[in-house]
């Protein structure tokens, strides 16, 4: 006879314990995407996200294929990187003080017709200055991930478990799009034309912005007279940023290595395989991170996951040295994979954070700047490695941007923690005197 004192389970309670581990994992997913208006969003945001991953190899293979040089073709894509770092804080700005449909579809525009400009450049051999031009164009791209991590700030403001599955799901989905966007890219360029990887890519990032941009009820209320200070100059910030940094030049570093490596050993192709493993086991792990509830703040438990995620990186070096086999390295790529996400959302809930009020997107496109910079300083360092030294020894620089990461996130991150605190917080603008 049962226990009257012992309360019924309530009809939820008695769902949830028959859910299987496989759906109850995703049961804060579809809880998120039943708010009205976010999977519109969502759908439109990864169309135009996809193309990021798409255009540097489209532009190199169209390029280098045309020209016969891979070093007009990489000198072109690294043009259109730098113009990137140094314009998309500015679109972010605009998008924060005017809206996202406002300045995303025009900025987008623009875009499109720097690829299109592009295509015509190197299709009717026009000079090459031409094309660092209409390469540089392209970066007035929005920053599409963080417009869409910013319409879940919105949403999410008084639900921080909710919005860490969203950040989760975020990061997820970037892996998958720079895991998809390549090999689409690839495929596209061999089996049509070179140009066809640019003119997808375009079309769907137009096409992608446009539906995004058309769904007004998530969109955040745009900020035009906002008092806060620049992001740059949130307490905290520049360490986080730093952060930020190091962690690009991991990234960077072992794309270039692995090709190297692949190269070595003729498997060549076989490089994007190995390193949408490493997307793969950082997409997985995003999705499972998002239905974990860390304890503590963000700030404590980001020297936890750099940590992991350097000790993680040493798989690879080993597995290069140790066996030479490009097998046992993609298994370990896979495994080093899995800590990237969880650093990559708890860095960006603290750059969230951080952000002044009314200007998170620029703080967050100053999030990813900092990430283009770094996986250009690690590209750079390791092809310098790999040329002077080695393809095995390459693998190095990753583990030493990752352990510089860490460094920064002990020491440089805590005391800038403790000085936002002493002076009363993150500083949001409102005893400031002079509008920015």
């Amino acid at each position: 006879m049962p226990n009257s004192s012992t309360p019924a389970p309530t009809p939820a309670a008695a769902r949830s314990s028959l859910l299987t581990p496989h759906r109850r994992l995703f049961t804060p997913y579809r809880h998120l995407f039943a708010l009205p208006g976010t999977r519109a969003f969502t759908a439109g945001n990864l169309m135009a996200r996809l193309p990021m991953g798409m255009f540097g190899v489209s532009a190199v293979v169209m390029i280098s294929g045309a020209r016969g040089s891979y070093a007009l073709a990489g000198a072109v894509t690294a043009t259109g990187l730098a113009a990137t770092a140094v314009t998309a804080p500015w679109v972010a700005r605009l998008v924060d003080r005017y809206g996202q449909a406002r300045i995303a579809v025009p900025a987008t525009v623009c875009a499109v017709l720097g690829s299109l400009a592009l295509v015509l450049c190197v299709r009717y051999d026009a000079p090459d200055w031409t094309l660092f031009a209409a390469y540089a164009a392209t970066a007035t791209t929005p920053n599409t991930g963080g417009m869409s991590r910013a319409r879940w700030t919105h949403l999410l403001k008084s639900d921080p478990a909710a919005l860490h599955t969203a950040n989760s799901f975020e990061q997820a989905a970037d892996e998958l799009c720079f895991m998809l966007g390549p090999v689409l890219a690839a495929f596209l360029t061999g089996t049509f034309f070179p140009e066809a990887g640019t003119l997808v890519g375009a079309a769907l990032l137009l096409t992608g912005i446009l539906l995004f941009a058309a769904q007004r009820s998530t969109e955040p209320p745009p900020r035009p007279r906002t008092p806060a200070r620049a992001p740059l100059r949130a307490p905290g910030m520049p360490a986080q940023l730093a952060v930020c940094l190091a962690m690009g030049a991991v990234f960077g570093a072992m794309e270039v290595v692995t090709v190297a490596f692949a190269d070595d050993r003729g498997h060549r192709s076989a490089a994007g395989v190995a390193l949408g493993l490493q997307a793969a086991g950082s997409c997985v792990a995003g999705l499972v991170y998002g239905v974990v509830r860390p304890a503590g703040p963000a700030e404590r438990r980001l020297p936890w996951c750099v940590a992991a995620m350097t000790v993680l990186m040493t798989l690879p070096l080993l597995a290069a040295t140790l066996t030479g086999s490009l097998l046992v390295l993609s298994a370990a790529l896979l495994v080093a994979g899995t800590a990237t996400a969880p650093t990559m959302v708890t860095n960006m809930t603290l750059v969230q954070q951080r952000s002044p009020e009314g200007r998170l997107n620029e703080g967050m496109t100053l999030a990813v700047t900092g990430l283009l910079g770094g996986i250009a300083c690690g590209s750079a360092t390791g092809g310098w490695v790999v040329e002077h030294v080695s393809a095995t020894a390459g693998y190095g620089v990753p583990v030493t941007a990752a352990a510089l990461a860490l460094l920064i996130s002990l020491t440089v991150l805590p005391a800038a923690s403790r000085g936002a605190t002493a002076s009363g917080g993150p500083d949001t603008g409102r005893n400031s005197r002079r509008p920015h």
